[in-house]
């Protein structure tokens, strides 16, 4: 029996048999990685009116092969499905290549403090900020800095004086604000810390010191200037490249204000979307969206933009120490709080509620937990408001950073998916083991275990709380070391396989378009990725450095590798 198989173009895809016998495109030449099980590997492949029509030998797919076809010699490299994003924040790409990069290294430059002072001072100078007006940073992470303390607006006040500077947290989670953006912000000793939020005052003062955390960070957050619509519209392509040099064929938008949904309906609209980008609209903004959009018109493509669902976050950070635990966090709170387990952003009434309005208007949920007392929190929700416990809905648990054994079996019963986010383990490893102790980040976005369960798992960058990557997240599942070298959770490593359908099959699972993504397969879209060299061939400690040579978006190439 051949190892490859040929499926009938004429019995399958009757559609296209009508309209032609032979290919837009044939690749060959290097190897095919299908992520289907039933046909894991190919020697050809066969593309026509931006759908795959062919996947087998070369022999036979050469048979489809006309006077227009385009043969593409792959020369040793490797064909991969396009990478569906797990989880990151879309609208971020139109605005970080005009903010400065201050993620420490390898990310970024921003090992000290110093060092994100001269790239926030480069990005002043390359865009030629005026005095008064906004100087905006991210990537800032307090505990990978050399300065052992977290940086504050004194620091930023001496390099700054003339301009509010915002320097967000590497969690998305919060930023370091100088005076004048506190000022600008009205926060002040007078400002009461709000409930679910965190203000880091001076010692023996209640002077802010310029950390602003969760509910305190997010009126902030939200009344940032922001470029114009039309200036924001110009963006579009410059951002999309961002994904498509990482392979990505569709994106996640994932917690969408009323505004942001506007504008990406507007991009969809004139045509400025080049790959499928996934908005999940935030819960306290739908009645809002549903004006416009209402739920019926959720899971829709037009012009490669649908609103996916709703999505909720129930707590914060680990790094940032804002996730909400059963425990202690063993180094206390990030304000100096004793016996600290983080908070929820929102009452479990509250949560109740929103998750019930998700549900009875029939929409996918995505759900942001990152501690185990989050992850409660959510279950007993759903067990309580839920019709049918169930069903399969696709809910999915966005991070489950810390999620326990038990709470990964309610997983299985309700149908529940997770999109976990190994890279942690690089990125905050040494952070985690500190904050709650070797037993509980060994068991960190636990993919291996949850796989073996039989849980889809998707996994992702949280763009840009790092850097969109995708054989990089493929890298952090396979070997889940830590900055410093440490294998965190040696037993929950996973094979290059699984890793990769985490980002393909099992991520098209989440969006609900497994039957038409995620695979190489008669029928489906022609989203392909070209690699350098094949993820599951390499020592899985090269895999970070394989290169994305094209990506292909529906039959047409949206990347190709300078």
């Amino acid at each position: 029996m051949k190892r490859f198989m040929v499926l009938s173009l004429f019995l399958l895809f009757p559609v296209v048999a009508n309209c032609a016998d032979t290919a837009d495109v044939i690749y060959h030449g290097g190897d095919i990685v299908t992520v289907d099980d039933k046909n894991p590997a190919a020697e050809a492949l066969a593309v026509f009116k931006g759908k795959i029509i062919a996947v087998g030998t070369k022999a036979d797919v050469l048979k489809l092969k006309g006077d227009t076809t385009k043969l593409v010699d792959l020369g040793g490299k490797t064909l991969v499905p396009g990478f569906l994003d797990g989880h990151s924040h879309f609208i971020n790409c139109l605005q970080v290549a005009h903010q400065a990069n201050c993620f420490a290294p390898p990310a970024g430059p921003g090992k000290s403090i110093a060092d994100i002072i001269t790239s926030l001072k480069a990005t002043q100078a390359k865009f030629k900020i005026p005095n008064g007006e906004f100087i905006v940073g991210y990537g800032y992470d307090g505990d990978a800095i050399t300065d052992g303390r977290e940086m504050s607006a004194a620091d930023l006040d001496a390099a700054f004086p003339d301009n509010p500077v915002f320097v967000q947290h590497v969690s998305l989670h919060g930023a370091v604000c100088n005076s004048a953006a506190l000022k600008k912000f009205k926060i002040s000793k007078e400002t009461p810390t709000p409930p679910g939020g965190v203000i880091v005052r001076k010692p023996n003062s209640m002077e802010p010191e310029g950390l602003l955390m969760e509910a305190a960070w997010m009126p902030v957050f939200m009344n940032l200037p922001k470029p114009s619509e039309e200036e924001l519209l110009t963006r579009f392509q410059e951002g999309q490249a961002i994904y498509a040099a990482a392979g990505i064929t569709t994106a996640q938008e994932g917690a969408t204000m009323r505004a942001d949904v506007a504008l990406l309906q507007k991009a969809a609209a004139q045509g400025l979307l080049s790959i499928d980008v996934a908005a999940y609209p935030f819960v306290t903004e739908a009645e809002t969206v549903f004006k416009t959009t209402p739920p019926a018109k959720f899971g829709e493509y037009s012009n490669h933009l649908k609103l996916a669902g709703i999505k909720i976050t129930l707590d914060g950070s680990p790094q940032g120490r804002t996730a909400f635990f059963t425990t202690p966090y063993l180094t206390g709170g990030p304000g100096g709080e004793k016996n600290w387990r983080g908070e929820p952003l929102f009452p479990k009434a509250q949560a109740e509620e929103f998750i019930k309005f998700v549900y009875d208007n029939n929409l996918q949920l995505i759900i942001h937990c990152n501690g185990d007392a989050a992850i409660d929190m959510f279950l007993e929700c759903h067990e309580k408001v839920a019709k049918d416990r169930f069903a399969d809905r696709r809910t999915t648990v966005i991070h489950s950073q810390f999620v326990r054994r038990d709470q990964l079996e309610k997983y299985v019963d309700y149908k529940i998916m997770a999109s976990f986010f190994t890279e942690h383990c690089f990125y905050f490893g040494e952070t985690h083991l500190k904050n709650r102790g070797k037993e509980q980040t060994f068991f960190l976005s636990p993919m291996k275990t949850a796989i073996e369960m039989g849980i889809h798992c998707a996994n992702h960058t949280d763009f840009n709380v790092s850097p969109i990557d995708q054989l990089f997240v493929m890298w952090s599942a396979v070997n889940r070391i830590s900055r410093k070298g440490e294998v965190i959770g040696p037993d929950q490593r996973i094979t290059p396989i699984q890793a990769l359908k985490a980002l393909t099959i099992d991520s098209a699972h989440m969006y609900q378009e497994e039957k038409t993504k995620g695979s190489l397969e008669v029928g489906k879209r022609a989203d392909l990725v070209i690699l350098d060299k094949n993820p599951l061939k390499v020592d899985p400690m090269s895999i970070k450095d394989i290169k994305v040579v094209e990506t292909i978006k529906d039959g047409k190439t949206i990347y190709v590798a300078k």
